[in-house]
């Protein structure tokens, strides 16, 4: 695997693929990788001729400084990791790289219809700078296609949406969700979890599969199953910031007619912000064909 830094570098190197007509594919992380990266990074290797991966901690994503300062990084081990998996080749930049007239005036990607509900609430700005900097590493990068998990369901909709509006040739693919043995899904926060709280934190997903389980049983009452999951979650003592069920094509909120549904939950441990989900007709979403992963 080879790493690269700098901008020129990486295009120069991909330029002989494209040329070829060789598929690329294009797994974007901020590093700390763990068994839900590498399976987005093995379903990348399956589809394409080359996988290229970056690891770029995104400040502009990050509401406050000391949330980016704490973000666990672990490049060597993330390198190995990489190695061992057979990526092709690594994209990591620093700040000055990916933005070098700096935050403040650096030209933005908005999807205006989907970032101010669900995360966008009370995360205020995050998704302008996922959007900014997926959109700046596309085209670096170039890819045919390109893999993101879908715990963060809000996130892979409004990149979708961005592919989509600005009319990007790159496909843009699902990966399942891996669970740890408790079902808690992985994520590179995890590790912010406190060792007491721990036990307790599968409620999440106990509570989403609980709706989603009353919704496939032809429930309508949306808002009584998101009260029920909320109190549920309250009783195990987090702090609920939103259970919603979604038209999950759309991201809006759910009519009784809609068939593709998912409920989104996101909750606060002590030390930590955690979300996941629940997808109906999951074979529908966004090519990812898979069921949760442990």
């Amino acid at each position: 695997m080879l790493i690269f830094r700098h901008i020129k570098h990486m295009r120069s190197q991909l330029e002989p693929y494209r040329k070829r007509g060789q598929r690329i594919s294009f797994v974007p992380t901020m590093g700390n990788l763990h068994g839900g990266h590498m399976s987005l990074i093995k379903r990348a290797k399956a589809q394409s001729d080359i996988v290229v991966c970056s690891i770029f901690v995104n400040s502009f994503q990050f509401m406050l400084t000391e949330e980016w300062d704490k973000y666990p990084r672990t490049f060597e081990a993330d390198c190995q990791r990489l190695r061992e998996i057979g990526c092709d080749y690594l994209f990591a930049p620093n700040d000055s790289e990916m933005y070098p007239n700096g935050l403040s005036t650096q030209s933005r990607v908005v999807c205006p219809s989907m970032t101010d509900i669900l995360c966008g609430r009370s995360r205020p700005g995050h998704f302008e700078g996922v959007t900014t900097v997926v959109s700046k590493l596309f085209n670096i990068i170039q890819p045919d296609e390109s893999v993101f998990g879908l715990k963060d369901f809000q996130q892979i909709s409004i990149i979708r949406r961005m592919v989509e509006d600005m009319c990007l040739p790159i496909k843009i693919v699902g990966g399942p969700i891996y669970r740890e043995s408790d079902g808690l899904a992985m994520s590179s926060r995890n590790v912010f979890i406190r060792s007491n709280e721990r036990p307790k934190v599968k409620v999440l997903k106990e509570s989403l599969f609980e709706v989603g389980q009353s919704l496939a049983e032809g429930e309508k009452d949306f808002y009584g199953l998101e009260k029920q999951a909320s109190e549920r979650i309250e009783q195990h003592g987090f702090e609920v910031d939103y259970i919603s069920v979604r038209n999950s094509l759309t991201l809006e909120e759910a009519a009784i007619h809609d068939q593709d549904l998912i409920v989104l939950g996101a909750m606060y441990t002590k030390s930590a912000r955690l979300i996941d989900n629940f997808i109906l007709r999951l074979d529908n979403i966004m090519d990812n064909g898979g069921e949760d992963k442990k």
